[in-house]
């Protein structure tokens, strides 16, 4: 068949939108959610995918794993391949390749009856060798097969990726160099490891299939084959979930309306309907769950344009030994409409800094608290001198023994405890206190990887920083930042080093 510029036309058509590639060749059905995360693996390099009991997510990798391999490669006008590209399927065992993903492959290549090459056992193969589709299981004492797997336009397609050994990621991301894609899939089984972390991560574009929001549910009849339906959701409902009064409806708790009632649903629920992983460890401070009700919010303030009436609380942690950022977090009560980041490259800055606090400080009520361990103590020093009396010298490490949380019966540790369960009570749904946060997925990682503990006397204290900064490869600066704010300013210093109770007892 001779091509003409009509086929190029169209063929460059499915390049800009892999959606239509997939409606017009493949001839598939896919809900919203699906085509969102089509179009998420056309643009982004690195996605993750949580999802509930039959939602479709291997139908949707499949789908993005075909679309990638036909609308890549580049060909010259002699017909030959000069931009090659491999995709690789994978999973934790040989059964789950060759069971599950494979079958969904196979389905799709033959459906499109147009599509060129041909299929050997996990493979498409084509006439070219350096442009195929391979499907193998993830052997983590084999990490050696990822090495070497380079070609111009690289895709890997992990399923069941919750049980993927750690190794593994790292050998498949050591690949991902030039037009490059990972795609993870996986039930949130289990809260930790490498795939829990990439739906916090802000290297990853991260999307979650929700079965409630499945057109066989929504609709209450088939809409999409094979996806789950009303019926099954139903019953599961009546067998996992409590109903609750509406006075006990908590988002954070993954509470949800079904047929008018108001339920809250156990873990199997979570894990299984809604694709959420299950409730958070005692020793994590803080749910995912909560952060995404914060940003929630902080979307609707954004497009209501609420007027802000709460006085500035400004939280300052200053770039010191080594780190390039400085960061400022802006609250006003319950709104935090921005971070702001300032860069300095490793070099101390103190004026620059000085000079953005003061200017915040020169609005009405506004209150700085800064970070005076380290590098902040020469901000601090520098407003102290220009006279700045609401700017507050804020140290993790000082005493806590007179503070309480919000429900006066815990004790903390130090002053960072007490600051990072503050964060905890004013994002707790519960507590009803409307929190708004900006979506900043380093601030999001921050907070829901901070763990604590009990001590033996009762207290609570938060885990090191340093073990934070081991498991985030950086330091929380955005969290710590937003801890300032939480600062009870009637135990700070002021100008000239006094008490707030020692200067106003001199007017």
């Amino acid at each position: 068949m001779k091509i003409t510029d009509d086929h190029i036309s169209v063929f460059k058509s499915w390049q800009q939108d892999w959606n239509k590639f997939a409606r017009e060749v493949l001839h598939v059905n896919l809900d919203q959610e699906q085509r969102n995360i089509l179009h998420g693996v056309q643009t982004e390099r690195m996605i993750s995918v949580c999802s509930g009991t039959s939602r479709g997510k291997d139908f949707i990798a499949a789908v993005a794993g075909i679309c990638f391999l036909y609308l890549t490669p580049k060909f010259n006008k002699a017909g030959e391949l000069v931009q090659n590209t491999k995709v690789a399927l994978t999973a934790p065992t040989a059964r789950q390749v060759g069971d599950i993903m494979y079958p969904e492959i196979t389905r799709l290549w033959n459906r499109a009856k147009v599509l060129p090459g041909r299929l050997v056992g996990y493979d498409i193969r084509t006439n070219y060798e350096e442009w195929f589709m391979t499907g193998f299981k993830a052997d983590e004492h084999n990490t050696e097969a990822w090495t070497g797997f380079h070609a111009v336009n690289t895709m890997f397609i992990v399923t069941e990726a919750s049980g993927i050994p750690e190794g593994i990621f790292d050998a498949i991301e050591g690949n991902l160099q030039g037009n490059s894609r990972l795609l993870i899939v996986f039930n949130p089984n289990n809260p930790t490891g490498y795939a829990a972390r990439s739906q916090k991560s802000s290297r990853f574009k991260k999307y979650r299939l929700d079965s409630l929001n499945s057109p066989n549910v929504l609709q209450k009849k088939i809409v999409i084959p094979g996806q789950v339906d009303w019926e099954w959701v139903n019953d599961k409902v009546r067998s996992w979930c409590t109903m609750i009064d509406d006075s006990q409806f908590n988002e954070g708790e993954g509470d949800f309306v079904w047929e008018g009632q108001y339920y809250r649903p156990n873990d199997l629920f979570r894990i299984k309907i809604r694709g959420m992983f299950p409730k958070v460890a005692t020793n994590v401070l803080i749910p995912i769950e909560w952060v995404e009700l914060a940003i929630e919010r902080w979307r609707e303030w954004q497009k209501q344009k609420w007027i802000i009436k709460d006085p500035l609380r400004l939280g300052a942690d200053v770039a010191g030994m080594g780190r390039d950022n400085s960061v400022l977090c802006h609250r006003h009560g319950s709104y935090v409409p921005k971070f702001y980041t300032h860069n300095s490259a490793g070099a101390a800055e103190h004026m620059a800094i000085a000079g953005m606090v003061a200017n915040e400080l020169n609005k009405p009520g506004s209150k700085a608290f800064i970070d005076t361990i380290g590098e902040g103590a020469g901000v601090y020093s520098r407003l102290d001198e220009l006279g700045y009396r609401m700017a507050y010298s804020c140290k993790f490490s000082e005493g806590a023994s007179d503070l309480r949380d919000i429900t006066e019966i815990y004790e903390f540790a130090n002053m960072r405890a007490y600051l990072f369960w503050a964060i905890r009570d004013w994002l707790n749904p519960a507590n009803k206190m409307d929190a708004a946060l900006p979506p900043i997925d380093e601030l999001v990682e921050e907070l829901t990887e901070i763990k604590y503990k009990f001590q033996s006397s009762g207290k609570i204290i938060v885990e090191p920083k340093d073990d934070i900064k081991k498991r985030l490869g950086r330091s929380p600066d955005y969290a710590d930042a937003l801890a300032n704010t939480f600062y009870p300013e009637d135990r700070g210093t002021t100008k000239s080093g006094l008490d707030i109770t020692e200067l106003a007892s001199m007017f």
